[in-house]
């Protein structure tokens, strides 16, 4: 039998998602579930605990009572102050360490995976779940680019992989050679519609999406749904173009689906 996973969740669909996969291949699960970030009914019918994100000491402890093995980082979880966070003594111990206000987000979650092994997890990534997860080279549904996006999506990847190189950010939104946004602490739901607020009146409009340079692949890959797609859309996008091999498809059958019934492409993109 497979290694008990502990999903560590923050918000969004991939905690849920990586739920059916270990139902489907019938695997043990616990689920630590982070106060303010995962939905209740995500984790309603598994086993699971709650737990403040500045308690680390008692989510060690539970992780460790529940006969947890191998762990995987999943959903998004707001990053907080220290004044916020409240630290108890074993997540002041760390932060004694590192700095939270010097690292980015892959810093940081580089700093929290070694810290996790230290502690004897073994943690995984996402993709080691879901198997098949990841976004294939090509078109994800029946439409593709045209040559404006074509010109758009080169334009979007260049951006991205700057801003990922500085740890700061996954996407980018260009319209017809125009970066309307980037993605920066607001998350790419949010980075889509303050750039529907700003697209010209011209059509067109792509959504980038990469994994950052060297990017820690067992934390925080980028990752659409279905949501990502119906998003765009309400934001007068044209299309979306992810990186492929390091992109988390949140049912992929779901972001087809959207994509057709709103006229818009999802494409794949293999970068050397």
């Amino acid at each position: 039998m497979a290694a008990r996973l502990g999903i560590l969740a923050g918000g969004g669909a991939l905690p849920a998602r990586l739920i059916e996969a270990c139902r489907a291949s019938a695997r043990p699960i616990f689920v630590l579930a982070f106060e303010g970030a995962a939905d209740p009914a995500t984790v309603a019918a598994v086993p699971h605990a709650w737990v403040r994100l500045g308690a680390a000491g008692e989510g060690l402890k539970l992780l460790r009572d529940n006969g947890v093995e191998e762990l995987v980082l999943a959903g998004a979880v707001r990053r907080p102050s220290l004044a916020a966070l409240r630290p108890d003594w074993r997540a002041a111990r760390f932060f004694a360490r590192v700095s939270l206000r010097a690292l980015g987000d892959d810093g940081l979650l580089r700093a929290v995976i070694r810290e996790l092994e230290a502690e004897g997890f073994r943690v995984v990534g996402v993709d080691s779940v879901l198997a098949s997860g990841l976004a294939p080279v090509g078109p994800i549904g029946r439409l593709r680019p045209d040559e404006t996006a074509e010109a758009d999506i080169r334009r979007g990847l260049d951006v991205a992989r700057a801003l990922g190189a500085l740890d700061i950010g996954q996407a980018v939104v260009v319209q017809q050679g125009l970066v309307l946004g980037v993605e920066a602490i607001e998350g790419t739901d949010a980075l889509v519609v303050r750039c529907g607020a700003l697209r010209r009146e011209d059509e067109g409009g792509v959504l980038v999406k990469t994994a950052k340079p060297g990017q820690e692949r067992r934390a925080d890959l980028p990752a659409i749904g279905p949501d990502t797609v119906r998003a765009a859309a309400a934001a007068g996008l044209v299309g979306i173009a992810v990186e492929a091999g390091s992109t988390v498809l949140i049912d992929r059958p779901g972001i087809a689906e959207a994509a057709d019934a709103a006229g818009l492409f999802v494409v794949g993109i293999a970068i050397p």
